[in-house]
């Protein structure tokens, strides 16, 4: 058995089931080792940054590490846009690059680069394998640190000589880390301070989510805190679907990276004189946009303490898993009387005469009415996902994905193929703008080719929304964010799928329910009122996510 077959075996031993890549001639023996795997299926992407981006939603959705592969030079490089991605939205992912031979890597050489060290900002650890027998070491580690809280990316690099040695071990056993519970004085701590509050607000972060796709009973216990204690709560654009949205307790999404737009959005927590951060990460919503006169007591509550910034300075820490944290604090809290409970949602009017472009929170609206709770939604980057996070009501956890850490445009369309190979039975939807579709639109072979039944919802309004809005606000004019597009609909019959336009309102629904419905993948081409994104920064009512407004 050589290093790639070994490499292999290990895994298999880690419970992998998809590697995303492409292969290259410096991963030939890799490529044969897992060409013999019966655990594995390797999925070939069009791009190397699409196979990164499908390890990264793959690896956010399921809590274990998605893995994806390139070749050395230009196919590292091309990965490192997901890996990175991966990282800030802190989604576990192992990168496998393969390198030149180690006798070749001390000096200038065909494609050669130092991918171990152009890896190491945007990832936990990044190392080479200079040692056949290290593969298995080398492998827990890189699995053991992607998943430890807080998830992130890290990096093997395979150099071709020592991926064909011989090696005579075998796979480490894997085991599982358990955290430890939260000191009883923190939570004795947090428990007075928010006793003490007048007007205290909880904010709900990725963490969330993200212990409870790792099986843990999260959400569960969040929305239990939030019942018994009767402290309003809101939730960042990656927390959606923590909290219930049918609870008088629910606050708007928040996330908006302009500073003011969302605290007057959700006036409880401008008020607010204490905050619960509740698996919150920085990195969703600066706290200097929630928290910007650092008058705030903040009581963080996550598996990991707190990092530091000026504008998050926790009085107390509650350190350990968020669901024993917050069991263990609604215990020393008295219950509140809460508002009456919101028992429906109200549904959507469609104009009969409603041609052209569409508002963004009707189409947003729809969408909510056609896909059921459990179906998954990939969102890419753009004045969309603003939209998208801000209106669409999500009851369970995990099943948004929004891209808000890196925020990298063109995440979708392979995102959402990694997330229908991960839950074959939901609906999956790309949310994506025009702009954004087609920065990796090769990926519709691999999903044609894979048979992944995704539909692409493709915003069409030939521009970018987020750049061109803000330019208007503060230059009171545009710049370089018009362009030309294909036709969606012939775009999608050269790729052998079906394609539909959208003419009025009055298609949309039915539109979208026989694509879902297909079994195969589809593009949806929607016409979208980018007019509308001057006041994508308005405050939305508490509440409204759930399932739009009435259109007349």
């Amino acid at each position: 058995m050589n290093a790639a077959q070994l490499l292999v075996k290990c895994l298999e031993n880690e419970g992998v089931r998809y590697v995303f890549g492409m292969p290259g001639e410096e991963t030939l023996e890799l490529n044969a080792a897992l060409a013999d795997s019966k655990q594995i299926t390797f999925v070939l992407t069009r791009h190397e940054q699409g196979a990164a981006f499908m390890a990264d939603v793959y690896g956010r959705l399921s809590s274990y590490p998605g893995v994806c592969l390139a070749t050395l030079g230009p196919g590292a490089t091309n990965l490192l846009t997901g890996v990175a991605d991966a990282q800030l939205d802190r989604a576990p992912l192992v990168a496998i690059t393969g390198q030149a031979g180690l006798e070749r890597v001390h000096k200038e050489s065909h494609q050669y680069l130092d991918i171990v060290e152009m890896f190491r900002p945007v990832t936990k650890w990044s190392t080479r394998l200079n040692v056949a027998e290290a593969t298995p070491e080398v492998v827990r580690k890189a699995f053991r640190l992607a998943r430890l809280e807080k998830p992130g990316a890290t990096h093997i690099e395979l150099p071709e000589d020592v991926a064909g040695a011989d090696v005579g071990v075998g796979p480490l056993e894997v085991r599982r880390t358990a955290y430890p519970r939260a000191q009883d004085a923190a939570i004795d701590r947090a428990a007075e301070l928010i006793r003490a509050a007048k007007e205290p607000v909880i904010l709900v972060g990725n963490g969330v989510a993200r212990r409870n796709a790792a099986g843990h009973p999260s959400v569960t216990a969040l929305r239990r805190f939030v019942d018994r204690s009767g402290i309003p709560a809101a939730h960042t654009y990656m927390a959606k679907g923590v909290v219930d949205p049918w609870s008088p307790l629910a606050l708007p999404a928040v996330g908006l990276q302009r500073a003011g737009a969302d605290l007057a959005n959700v006036p409880a927590l401008a008020n607010a004189d204490l905050v619960i951060a509740v698996g919150y990460d920085l990195v969703e919503w600066a706290p200097s946009l929630w928290n910007p006169k650092r008058d705030k007591v903040v009581v963080h509550i996550d598996s990991t303490a707190a990092e530091l910034d000026g504008h998050y300075q926790p009085s107390v820490e509650v350190v350990g898993e968020p669901d024993q944290s917050l069991t263990a604090l609604s215990e020393r809290l008295a219950r509140r009387s809460n508002p009456a409970r919101r028992v429906s949602r109200p549904r959507v009017r469609r104009s009969a005469d409603q041609h052209g472009p569409l508002p963004p929170d009707l189409v947003v609206a729809v969408l909510r009415e056609a896909l059921g709770p459990e179906d998954v939604i990939v969102s890419d980057v753009g004045a969309h996902k603003v939209w998208l996070a801000r209106g669409f009501a999500a009851t369970t956890p995990n099943t948004v994905v929004v891209s808000n850490g890196l925020a990298s445009m063109g995440i979708a369309l392979p995102g959402a193929i990694a997330a229908k190979l991960l839950y074959p039975d939901r609906k999956v939807v790309a949310f994506t703008g025009d702009g954004g579709f087609l920065m990796n639109v090769q990926e519709l072979e691999t999903a044609r080719r894979l048979g992944t039944a995704i539909v692409c919802v493709v915003l069409v309004d030939d521009r970018l929304g987020v750049i061109e809005a803000n330019e208007r606000r503060i230059y009171r004019r545009t710049f370089a964010t018009e362009f030309g597009n294909p036709g969606f609909v012939e775009l999608a019959r050269a790729f052998g799928m079906a394609g539909f336009a959208v003419p009025s309102a009055r298609e949309l629904f039915t539109t979208l329910r026989t694509a879902l419905d297909l079994g195969e993948p589809a593009i949806v081409a929607v016409p979208w009122d980018h007019r509308a994104n001057e006041r994508i920064a308005d405050p939305v009512e508490a509440g409204s996510e759930s399932g739009g407004p009435l259109i007349t």
